[in-house]
């Protein structure tokens, strides 16, 4: 049976990040869809499907456009478990994909037609129902002699014309910047310390009050506690992560 997560645990040292390992599940019938804005070495919008029991991943670095013609490139990247879908807080500097995350949007999304051989000859159409981007939508792979691949594996994510398309004005990931989760903004998430960190087994948050009490900082005294001997893995080359 193909392990559909490899490449993501392959990514990962999970001795030093509690993010999840995960597993692959059995997908129902109803699929979900997850947007995640995500600050590491470059802001960009993991944008992620459901499928056999995994979530198929794009980093997005504009984000979504609602407005038709607008064409945003869309990095094919490894699959990530469900579990990651919901998740928000901040990922420590220095580990792969270091940065604060938001939960941009969520809901379930809806294939045209048969999702294997869509993706096999590079073009996904489907429908979005989300709590902000809704409608039909498409993933369209970019050839690989296209000078603006880079040897990466390149798509366009384009809204197709429908009801709730637009043709201009400004589009929802600039109209909206709070979390679909928490109402909170990338400023607030970053500060509330909550972090997917090493030795941990689960996300810490650092409170005001733990700091007054201790007289510093939480998340530095938790850096501090990393082995100084652990390599860590290097970013890809043309990486946003």
């Amino acid at each position: 049976m193909l392990d559909r997560l490899k490449a993501y645990r392959a990514k990962r040292d999970f001795t030093r990040t509690a993010e999840p390992a995960g597993k692959a599940q059995k997908s129902g019938k109803k699929l979900s869809y997850f947007i995640q804005k995500h600050a590491a070495r470059r802001l960009h919008y993991d944008f992620r499907l459901e499928w056999n029991g995994t979530l198929m991943s794009w980093a997005v670095p504009k984000g979504p456009s609602e407005n038709l013609g607008d064409k945003r490139l869309a990095v094919h990247v490894e699959d990530h478990p469900l579990e990651y879908g919901t998740f928000e807080g901040t990922i420590p500097k220095g580990e792969y994909g270091g940065g604060t995350v938001l939960l941009w949007d969520r809901g379930s999304w809806e294939p045209h037609g048969d999702v294997d051989e869509g993706l096999e000859k590079g073009k996904l159409s489907f429908t979005l129902h989300g709590q902000r981007l809704k409608g039909d939508w498409a993933l369209v792979r970019l050839h690989s002699n296209d000078k603006k691949t880079h040897g990466r594996d390149n798509w366009l994510l384009i809204k197709e014309k429908d009801a709730v398309a637009k043709s201009g004005g400004k589009v929802a990931v600039e109209r909206e910047t709070t979390s679909v989760k928490s109402g909170r903004g990338m400023e607030e998430i970053a500060e509330s310390k909550k972090i997917w960190h090493s030795n941990r087994g689960k996300a810490v948050t650092a409170v005001k009050t733990q700091k007054k009490r201790t007289g510093g900082s939480l998340l530095s005294s938790l850096r501090s506690s990393r082995p100084s001997s652990t390599k860590r893995r290097p970013a890809r080359a043309g990486s946003m992560r």
